[in-house]
């Protein structure tokens, strides 16, 4: 185990740059993710008994790492349920409900509805993971460059919130990858931009994903190696998934 240990530790170290995932790695925001999403669901199939109810294995399964609107998509795909895509501003408007959606029961009503529930909780604030602030300056100070890539819209809040928006310049998020016709994970294209701005080879930037989507994505883009975060995936779920290692907590590759 100390040899495994060693080597995780000092892999990393011949990168040129970190690329984080921001919900789960850096921030405990992958339960407030995992909270706004239950409650999403748990409430539109409420008016659907002949359909079978949100599960807690729903989450991996269907949702976790996605964008948004791709996790709304195939979850209700998961309950053969197909709704109109919608409009943007469906669910914004403060009419209807979770339970009762009304004509906001589209993907981008579901979605926006979502958010919502995400960023009311997000407001109280966010205390980043302690091992992975302590990674990231060990990363920084040993003149590693570093971004923010997430298929969340709200990364930049997230950051600001969590104190940790003044170590990336760089942050590859939801609206990015819109705004570039960016495909999300388990495709590596956010990932291989987020390099491409750093001015870097996919092959010199260590990607660190909690997610499977994440790590597959990681796996995918061919870059120096993916360090996986257990946070509830599951290490050998990562490992099968194309982790080059797994820990519990960041700090463990000190």
């Amino acid at each position: 185990m100390t040899d495994v240990l060693k080597t995780q530790s000092t892999s990393w170290t011949t990168a040129s740059a970190i690329l984080f995932d921001l919900d789960g790695v850096l921030t405990p925001t992958a339960t407030v993710h995992e909270q706004a999403w239950k409650e999403l669901f748990e409430g539109f199939l409420a008016s659907r008994p002949d359909v079978p109810g949100y599960r807690e294995d729903d989450y991996f399964d269907h949702i976790d790492g996605k964008p948004r609107f791709d996790g709304v998509r195939d979850f209700l795909a998961s309950r053969g349920i197909v709704l109109p895509e919608g409009a943007p501003s469906d669910g914004t408007t403060g009419q209807g409900s979770i339970e009762n959606p009304g004509q906001d029961a589209t993907v981008q009503g579901l979605g926006n509805r979502k958010n919502k529930v995400f960023n009311d909780i997000v407001s109280a604030g966010v205390e980043p993971f302690e091992g992975s602030v302590r990674f990231l300056e060990a990363a920084v100070d040993r003149g590693l460059k570093v971004a923010v890539v997430s298929s969340s819209r709200n990364a930049p809040a997230v950051l600001k919130a969590a104190g940790l928006n003044g170590h990336f310049e760089i942050v590859v998020d939801g609206v990015v990858a819109a705004a570039q016709g960016l495909p999300g994970k388990p495709s590596p294209a956010t990932y291989q931009y987020a390099a491409e701005l750093l001015g870097l080879p996919s092959e010199e930037c260590v990607v660190v994903e909690d997610a499977v989507s994440g790590v597959q994505a990681g796996h995918a883009g061919q870059f120096h190696s993916v360090i996986g975060v257990d946070r509830g995936a599951g290490r050998q779920t990562l490992l099968d998934a194309g982790a080059t290692s797994v820990v519990n907590d960041l700090d463990e590759l000190l």
